[in-house]
């Protein structure tokens, strides 16, 4: 009776036998299942490096937090006055900025702003050139590259000697978090199968959202910005367990003709799932010859993104929509931290409007589709945003609340954009496409900040260009197919016949 109990209980931890899988029209997931155990680990694996993309995009806000510029002279009060011998700043919120420490005002004021507009570029750059690395060399190497290229370059700033060295460094790390976005994103679509995919899509959203808020707490317990930058930087040590842990992307090597390999990732994802593996090498190689004889595989380049017209097409309304999104929801944003306030508080309540946003996302997507919801996210952001530009003489909070509304339409159009644009593109060119879209997005949150300027002039005009690019993104949305639960396009001319009739629909 005693040696039965041990037995007994370890009888209860024993996998059961290997279970088939459900046979549908992708090979891929075919083999491994829609989302089981081992996709379930490695999303949360490839999360975490969204906590730093969040970080270090949104930094500026307390690098180079607003410090007071007084003037200790007698009689003289503008401390960009000639007469003002004694400038002097208020470090009772923070003891040092960026504009502390080279003295960024008067004349030399636009240059804390001309910091933050050399990271977008990074990041813009970077999702561009990555996701080309991605596609060329393969998914594992460009998201290594650019994991580990971010936690040196971020390290390197902490100890940067001039303003112009800061600049180049955080043009780096910027250059690299661009990549992370992009490769990360591709790593997990590639590896999902079409019933759990908007679901991981979406929430892989909420780590940036979270990295978003938690600024505000470092930035309130960190004062100083060198080890603020350090505190959100030495986070990414733990990108080292990447390099054993990451494997390729199996679709990737399927599709590049890569068999072998694709096989052995795919028999050990198998094994994880406790599903059966013995058929695995049999239907992949009768799978790849049914391809290759439709039309030989071919690597893609950024110019097919713009050769075959269907893709054209939808390459060029999607970027569009990014633009939108990226313009609208980082100009919101930091045009809702404008109308006064405790900073540290505007930005938690900015970036926590998100993680409803992005929850809500997932339920909108998966009962009416990507196309109504994104109609439905920016119209919301519309409604809210050109309300605004009618009532710039309103109440304070009558204008907080029509900001929140078109930020919160904007959170929701976000995570939306990623799962859409990653749906849209072929196998063969998804990573360069979501590079496309993300450096064009990019473009428009480089542009944002200066639409914010336009306050100054005349307070209508700013909330009335955000609205009305958010109308732009409900008509483009019109002119693209519906993806929810149909199978990844594979090759350019699986991504031309499958969509043809699916253009300019509701459906």
């Amino acid at each position: 009776m005693a040696d039965e109990k041990p037995k007994k209980k370890w009888e209860c931890c024993k996998k059961g036998p290997p279970q088939p899988v459900e046979k549908t029209a992708d090979p891929i997931i075919s083999q491994i299942g829609d989302f089981k155990v081992y996709q379930f680990w490695y999303c949360m694996l490839i999360f975490l490096c969204k906590f730093g993309t969040g970080w270090h995009t949104l930094a500026h806000i307390f690098l180079a937090a607003p410090t007071p510029h007084i003037c200790k002279t007698e009689n003289v009060t503008n401390a960009c006055s000639s007469a003002c011998k004694n400038p002097s700043f208020d470090t009772s919120i923070f003891k040092t900025t960026i504009v502390t420490e080279w003295n960024l005002t008067c004349k030399k004021s636009s240059l804390a702003s001309l910091s933050q507009s050399i990271v977008m570029v990074g990041i813009m750059f970077g999702s561009m050139v990555f996701g080309m690395i991605s596609d060329r060399c393969g998914r594992r190497p460009a998201f290594l590259g650019c994991c580990l290229m971010q936690l040196g370059t971020g390290l390197i700033v902490c100890l940067s000697p001039y303003f112009w060295f800061y600049c180049v460094f955080r043009f780096l790390v910027a250059f690299a978090t661009g990549g992370t976005m992009t490769t990360s994103f591709v790593l997990i679509m590639e590896i999902i199968g079409p019933k759990k995919r908007e679901l991981v899509a979406i929430l892989y959203q909420i780590p940036f959202n979270i990295g978003h808020a938690s600024l505000a707490v470092f930035a309130y317990f960190i004062r100083t910005w060198r080890w603020f930058q350090f505190s959100v930087t030495i986070f990414s040590v733990v990108f080292f367990l990447y390099i054993c842990l990451v494997p390729e992307s199996p679709r990737w090597l399927f599709i590049t003709g890569r068999l072998d390999k694709s096989i052995k990732i795919l028999e050990k994802i198998a094994k994880h799932n406790n599903v059966i593996t013995e058929t695995i090498r049999g239907e992949i190689e009768a799978a790849y010859k049914a391809v290759s004889a439709a039309a030989p595989v071919k690597k893609g380049t950024f110019i097919d993104l713009f050769r075959y017209p269907y893709l054209r097409l939808k390459t060029i309304c999607m970027a569009n929509i990014w633009l939108v999104v990226c313009m609208v929801y980082y100009g919101t944003a930091q045009y809702i931290s404008k109308l006064g306030g405790n900073i540290f508080i505007n930005n938690l309540i900015a970036a926590a409007l998100g993680i409803p946003g992005t929850l809500l996302c997932v339920v909108m997507t998966k009962y009416l589709g990507r196309k109504l919801t994104m109609m439905i996210t920016n119209a919301i952001s519309a409604i809210g945003l050109l309300a605004l530009a009618f009532l710039t003489h309103a109440d304070e909070k009558i204008q907080v609340v029509c900001a929140t509304l078109g930020l919160f339409g904007a959170s929701i159009t976000f995570p939306n954009a990623y799962l859409w644009g990653g749906e849209v593109f072929p196998t063969v060119v998804r990573a360069n496409g979501l590079g496309l879209c993300s450096m064009v997005g990019r473009g428009g949150s480089l542009i944002a900040p200066l639409i914010c300027e336009l306050a100054l002039i005349r307070a209508w005009i700013t909330p009335l260009i955000f609205g009305l690019f958010s109308v732009s993104g409900v008509l483009v949305s019109f002119c693209l197919p519906e993806t929810r639960g149909v199978q990844l396009p594979a090759t350019f001319e699986d991504s031309e016949v499958r969509e043809k009739h699916k253009f300019c629909s509701l459906k």
